[in-house]
């Protein structure tokens, strides 16, 4: 593992870089959105969803437009794709890119980091 200093020296390098702030910048509504890293982790575990079973997976009540906005926001950024069928009633699935597939590593670190952290 990288030692601290040679992680924050590196951190810096890249934050400095005006090359690399646009691609910084995608990732900010991921961070700021209250529900996206649950909705991106849930579709990682899970592989395809439907709208409705994301929204009975996650823990707290959530509206259909602040999840319909999470799902568009995931999109935008490459993360889940999104697949709707010509049925009636209508038929919408939800599947992790490999793009979000990547972040899992991202997500045991963090979970990892709550267990040890309590």
């Amino acid at each position: 593992m990288m030692e601290r200093s040679e992680m924050l020296n590196q951190i810096t390098a890249i934050m400095n870089d005006e090359e690399n702030l646009p691609k910084m910048e995608k990732i900010t509504p991921l961070l700021h959105g209250k529900w996206e890293l649950q909705i991106a982790l849930e579709l990682c575990r899970q592989e395809t969803l439907r709208f409705g079973q994301i929204k009975k997976i996650l823990p707290n009540k959530i509206t259909n437009t602040v999840l319909t906005d999470a799902l568009r926001n995931l999109e935008s950024l490459g993360l889940v794709t999104r697949v709707q069928y010509n049925e009636i009633p209508p038929r919408v699935e939800y599947t992790p890119t490999e793009k979000c597939q990547r972040l899992l590593p991202v997500y045991y670190e963090i979970i990892k980091w709550c267990l040890e952290n309590d």
